[in-house]
């Protein structure tokens, strides 16, 4: 048995993490930490958690945990991942994994140094929908790509996650909190790296961060992919990628709720259908972890990927305030 701890239990741990963990074998989750201490034990008492903490740094020196899954803003990130290492526990990270490519590299090499297991929670890549466009494109099923695309938008505005437009918690706007995954499966599905990236990022009057953004990556291969995101408009999610020899296609793969139905075309023809459902993805992450620690094998989604992402993100940056084509 794998005992995780929740740090900064909000939002995210009440809507996505308790549900994943709840279908989940051989790993319970035993303790978690908010700041406010009635809000910590009113969340404990809620979800039958047993041991509700202050601070990060109290959950990480609790016996009781044997993983810590870190949930916090994203500029908490460092401070708390370094705190887990530092106390020899295993951690999770959700992403984006850090403020910047700096932050994350000081994460990967901290947990190296220490030998401790650093992943990070690209959760889309546990998606049936996301591995079935990995496995189609390498399997030579639409020959070698040549355009992708991913999309992502929802109404982040009206989000009980205020944080998330304050720049000095925030890696980002839309760009970071949705744009990362919509990279991450781009890297994923094509089994490809970034080389360059040309971006632009929309303002408005609501947000100090940016509203919307896009991106165009020139892969390695010679794969040309976009990614669209906005914080304003109904929630959507589209990925498709052409390749020489046919399409793959889905709108809103990157789900948890609600069927996906992925095609593959050739020409005008479907030659393959199907649906899907995505709902085990969180549990999948969270029992994924736990072998990892149980078995002292790596896991699928080191620090060194949320590093990569987080290159990517930092030259999606770059490019939008100079207007140019940034390297990775």
């Amino acid at each position: 048995m794998v005992r995780f701890g929740i740090a900064g239990f909000g939002l995210h741990a009440v809507k996505r993490l308790m549900p994943g963990f709840a279908n989940a074998t051989n790993c319970p989750v035993t303790a978690l930490s908010r700041r406010d201490p009635e809000r910590a034990r009113e969340s404990a008492r809620e979800f039958g958690i047993e041991h509700a903490f202050t601070s990060t740094a109290e959950l990480c020196a609790s016996p009781h945990v044997d993983v810590v899954f870190i949930a916090t803003p994203d500029a908490l990130h460092l401070s708390d991942v370094l705190e887990a290492v530092r106390h020899g526990k295993p951690v999770l990270v959700e992403k984006p994994m850090a403020m910047n490519s700096g932050e994350a590299r000081r994460m990967v090499e901290a947990g190296r140094a220490a030998n401790v297991l650093l992943g990070v929670a690209h959760v889309m890549r546990f998606e049936a929908s996301v591995r079935w466009f990995r496995e189609r494109i390498a399997s030579g099923a639409i020959g070698k790509p040549v355009l992708a695309r991913a999309a992502f938008v929802a109404p982040l505005a009206g989000s009980a996650r205020t944080w998330i437009n304050d720049p000095s918690l925030a890696t980002g706007g839309p760009l970071a909190d949705v744009g990362v995954h919509c990279l991450d499966t781009l890297r994923y599905v094509l089994g490809d790296e970034v080389q360059t990236v040309m971006a632009q990022a929309q303002y408005d009057s609501q947000w100090v961060v940016e509203a919307s953004g896009t991106a165009l990556f020139h892969f390695a291969g010679g794969t040309l992919a976009t990614m669209s995101v906005s914080a304003r408009a109904p929630y959507q999610t589209l990925l498709e990628v052409i390749g020489e020899d046919g399409m793959l296609s889905a709108v809103n793969a990157l789900n948890v709720e609600h069927p996906v139905t992925l095609e593959l075309r050739r020409g005008f023809d479907v030659v393959e259908k199907r649906e899907v459902l995505n709902d085990r993805a969180y549990t999948a992450q969270v029992e994924a972890f736990a072998a990892s620690v149980e078995e002292g094998k790596p896991f699928e989604i080191p620090g060194e990927e949320g590093l990569q992402n987080q290159l990517i993100l930092d030259a999606i940056f770059r490019s939008a305030k100079t207007g140019k084509t940034e390297t990775v």
